[in-house]
């Protein structure tokens, strides 16, 4: 009897371990507040996400630190699939050349599984700014230097960084305004309590439309449907200024190969249903869907790119 119970007991812990993944819910850290453009594709993708993969798919804001406290969150859990993180520029590439603290090393201590989306950042002032243009709000603020408040949501996110290289390449200087996410430094500028940011499309376009704060050019090759009205900062009189933000899903180091697979391929299917696409062209994003060596290498130049930036700039946090 006590055989017969031993070997019982092995054949059900055999069935449990040969369940084929996802067997129960996963778990998407967004590791910054609700209401920023990370936040919004999460939420987007989550649904279609679910079905594609036969399991609900539950986001977790856990927000702090620039994205340390969502970041440690993530690489502290057991790398078996069942908790990714939503990545972007900001927690991928800024950040990690920011914090000689980071959780995580920044190539080798994620699994890259894709890239979700791409959106274009955008130049967005308050409605009482005398400026109805790039060459307008250029010429303000050489006139009144270290004067113009741009937010961030925080010292070193992407914001920031964006924020830096274009007063690199125009010789301006503005005052940085750190925030606790960009969906508070939206509601201040819509307030009136600061005068610039540089967001993503995502997050801005809604209040755009909403007449509660103004876009005066977009960072893409081309103008965004989203925004139809508003010029590319290379119409608007300033050249090589594109950058796109990206948000894309990674889990931790040693995720089985064949979890990244099965994620990648819910993702393709997830960006390919008309909610999802509906959604983004209403927000100005791109559908990517790319493969995890892509993605990979998307974030080893990110990283390279922003470091250039951060040593240029003299950016350093506390």
């Amino acid at each position: 009897m006590k055989r017969w119970l031993t070997v019982l007991c092995f054949a059900l812990a055999s069935t449990a371990w040969a369940q084929p993944y996802p067997s129960r819910p996963i778990r998407v850290i967004v590791p910054f507040v609700p209401g920023g453009n990370v936040d919004i594709t999460a939420r987007t993708v989550a649904p279609a996400l679910g079905d594609a993969l036969g399991q609900p798919v539950v986001v977790e804001n856990r927000p702090g630190a620039a994205g340390m406290v969502g970041a440690q969150a993530m690489i502290s859990s057991p790398a078996d699939g069942y908790t990714l993180m939503m990545g972007s520029n900001s927690s991928l590439a800024v950040a990690p050349n920011l914090y000689a603290s980071w959780p995580y090393d920044p190539i080798k201590g994620i699994a890259p599984i894709s890239n979700l989306a791409i959106t274009p950042f955008v130049l967005v002032v308050r409605l009482g700014l005398p400026a109805q243009s790039l060459a307008e709000f250029v010429k303000l603020a050489k006139e009144k230097p270290g004067r113009l408040s741009m937010a961030s949501g925080g010292n070193g996110s992407s914001n920031h960084l964006v924020g830096e290289l274009f007063q690199m390449m125009t010789g301006l200087k503005l005052s940085h305004v750190p925030y606790k996410g960009t969906g508070a430094a939206l509601v201040d500028l819509a307030g009136g309590q600061v005068d610039l940011l540089f967001d993503q499309a995502s997050s801005t376009v809604p209040n755009v439309r909403g007449g509660k704060i103004r876009a005066l050019a977009v960072a893409s090759s081309s103008r965004q449907s989203a925004l139809p009205d508003t010029p590319t900062f290379a119409e608007a009189g300033l050249r090589d200024f594109e950058i796109d933000n990206f948000t894309g899903l990674v889990g931790p180091a040693g995720m089985p190969l064949d979890a990244v697979a099965r994620v990648h391929a819910a993702a393709v299917k997830a960006l390919a249903t008309p909610q999802v696409r509906e959604r983004f062209a209403s927000l100005g994003v791109q559908p990517v869907g790319d493969t995890p060596e892509q993605f990979g290498a998307l974030i080893r130049e990110d990283l390279a790119r922003w470091s250039r930036v951060i040593k240029s700039a003299g950016v350093k946090v506390e």
